[in-house]
């Protein structure tokens, strides 16, 4: 296969030195985004925190989201970056078991036989992070692997959200659904098991939960109230009540119920007030 196929020239590049699975011991190349040159034009940030970007002339719709997951083409084992070759090699042993078990589900998640040997695409982009989420089970509690999962899954969500838009009726807006909802659990579990100091997140670099920008313990809070309002069950009134009642909770302490925070990401503090508002909205109807 030529290196054209591998990357896409002007826009990305492949790493210099090969990666070695720890799972296959299968030897290979990285696809990287190359920076600056008008390759991305930052647009608005959506609710849930993903960062939009406009087509330019040159290279038209970029989507830096779908490179930096690490996968084997082989084995199909992945990662974030920096956590590729930290798998113990038991666990690495029973990753190598599930390799067909792996593809099997990556190729049928998208509709398709995904190809981790070319340049990556939407579709391979989204199954990147869905195989990520998956690996880090098999990861040592050391590594935090459950705050990674809810990263994860919520880029895996961002992306399938992007390919309902450019590809719909592919049932696209079913996954971005589900991933957001497992989003949902794993920042809740993450959030449970850093209070009861079992996967402490103090040392975590970054959050996310998107590339351009870090938001903190303050974004993980965010995201669980906006993810609980927008995808918990609304069928009985008693438990929405219930979900709305913490959603507004987590939002008021984000803004500081009209308390001045200035250490707060103006992002969070504005789009907090409107949810506020529009679950105070919904819970006066309630009552009505």
């Amino acid at each position: 296969m030529s290196d054209v196929q591998k990357f896409i020239p002007k826009l990305t590049f492949l790493s210099k030195k090969p990666i070695i699975c720890p799972v296959c011991q299968q030897e290979f190349y990285h696809e990287n985004m190359m920076s600056g040159g008008g390759r991305l034009i930052a647009e608005d940030i959506s609710d849930k925190l993903h960062r939009n970007y406009k087509p330019s002339q040159k290279f038209g719709k970029v989507y830096p989201l779908i490179y930096p997951v690490v996968v084997c083409p082989d084995c199909f084992y992945a990662s974030l970056p920096g956590d590729f070759d930290k798998i113990e090699e038991d666990m690495a042993a029973t990753l190598k078991m599930k390799t067909q078990e792996r593809i099997d589900f990556a190729n049928r998640l998208i509709g398709g036989v995904i190809d981790f040997s070319r340049y990556r695409t939407l579709e391979s982009g989204a199954v990147s992070y869905v195989l990520a989420a998956e690996c880090y089970d098999s990861f040592n509690p050391k590594m935090l692997p459950v705050i990674k999962q809810a990263i994860c899954s919520i880029r895996g969500a961002y992306l399938f959200e992007d390919l309902n838009k450019e590809k719909p009726n592919h049932y696209f807006d079913y996954l971005t659904e589900m991933f957001y909802k497992k989003a949902l659990f794993f920042y809740q579990h993450a959030v449970d098991l850093n209070q009861n100091k079992q996967q402490i997140m103090e040392n975590m670099k970054t959050f996310g939960p998107d590339l351009d920008k870090n938001y903190g313990y303050d974004g993980i809070t965010y995201l669980i109230a906006v993810l609980t309002y927008q995808y918990k069950p609304k069928e009985d009134p008693e438990i929405r009540r219930a979900d709305l009642e913490e959603s507004k909770l987590l939002f008021g302490k984000l803004f500081g119920m009209g308390k001045s925070n200035v250490d707060k990401p103006k992002e969070i503090l504005d789009k907090s007030r409107d949810f506020y508002e529009m679950i105070n909205q919904e819970l006066k109807a309630q009552n009505a």
